[in-house]
């Protein structure tokens, strides 16, 4: 039957909506099958990380994934962030019902871009906390995938249920990873960006994860005099977080390694604003748990990203561009 289900945190599955994007999302057989097919994915990325990188993670936990150029904008940091927020946060309520989560980072850097090479090093350093982290059972895992091009890619994207896209709104030009993982099933959290808008467009509102500062926003900020050290202040779990990167507790060996990368967002004038739209990321990642403990209506809102993608094919694309653009017809 076509009927609304509440869902929890605001969530409702519109069956009835979501057969007018998707026809099949309504069909519990085929969302099954979807399920089925996502999963196979997923154990074929979790075999793949254990032979890159020797960690072991679990294909039924939720499979988030940044995989992108290794850049400021792309905001790798913020996503880090709510990793050691989550972290401290399992830490602190060890008995709690979490979400497991495997946070997949994948990508290449310029070879002089110091400091995107010291966000790579932090991905690994925490890693290499909470991963060994018998506290956390298991239920959190961070992983860098080396080598990333586009054999990997083939691997990654279609094992994904969660596609980070959260550069700093007005910053991303398009974007293509983003239709490529949307294809493949997952939902997006990001910021209203780039092509991010025009899958929001294609997908409905209620199945895509849009969180922070609109472009426009994000110039008032700027225009206003933005103050990072303020949020830094007014925000417990946030201090916490930054503290335990610049204090040294993700690379015991070098305390101060980290210094610079904390000391660049509550000094250096947070140029990316990431702490501006580190709240509501934070709020809009336990939105994605609410959603992701409801395989049925997780599976839904896949499709129906699944069938909006259709839009960016490149079929589409050329058949526009010669209708248009060239005005010329197919050759028989």
């Amino acid at each position: 039957a076509l009927v609304d289900a509440t869902i929890g945190h605001g969530w409702r599955l519109d069956l009835e909506q979501l057969s007018r994007l998707a026809p099949h999302a309504a069909r519990e057989d085929f969302r099954n099958a979807f399920l089925a097919v996502k999963h196979a994915n997923k154990v074929r990325l979790a075999e793949h990380i254990r032979a890159a990188t020797g960690i072991a993670v679990d294909p039924a936990s939720l499979f988030d994934v940044q995989v992108k150029r290794i850049h400021e904008y792309k905001r790798q940091l913020l996503n880090l962030l709510q990793v050691v927020a989550r972290y401290q946060a399992m830490l602190a309520d060890p008995g709690a019902d979490w979400v497991p989560r495997t946070v997949i980072f994948a990508g290449k850097a310029a070879s002089s871009y110091a400091t995107a090479k010291d966000i790579i090093r932090l991905v690994h350093d925490v890693g290499a906390v909470i991963n060994h982290d018998e506290r956390v059972r298991g239920r959190l895992k961070v992983v860098f995938v080396p080598n990333y091009g586009v054999s990997v890619a083939e691997v990654i994207m279609p094992g994904a249920d969660l596609s980070e896209q959260i550069s700093t709104a007005g910053t991303e030009a398009s974007g293509t990873g983003n239709m490529k993982l949307a294809m493949g099933g997952a939902l997006t959290i990001g910021t209203d960006d780039g092509a991010n808008i025009e899958i929001r467009e294609q997908v409905g509102d209620d199945n895509i994860f849009i969180f922070g500062l609109k472009t426009h926003e994000v110039a008032a900020q700027r225009a206003a005099g933005y103050q990072p050290l303020r949020l830094y202040e007014s925000d417990e779990r946030l201090k916490r977080v930054l503290d335990a990167i610049g204090g040294g507790a993700f690379s015991v060996d070098e305390p101060a390694r980290y210094r610079g990368l904390v000391d660049s967002l509550l000094w250096g004038g947070d140029h990316y604003l990431l702490l501006a739209d580190y709240a509501d990321y934070v709020a809009t990642q336990f939105r994605v748990d609410a959603l992701f403990r409801q395989p049925r209506a997780w599976a839904a809102k896949a499709v129906a990203n699944v069938a909006g993608m259709g839009v960016f094919s490149s079929d589409r694309t050329i058949r526009d561009y010669a209708r248009t653009i060239w005005h010329v017809q197919p050759g028989r």
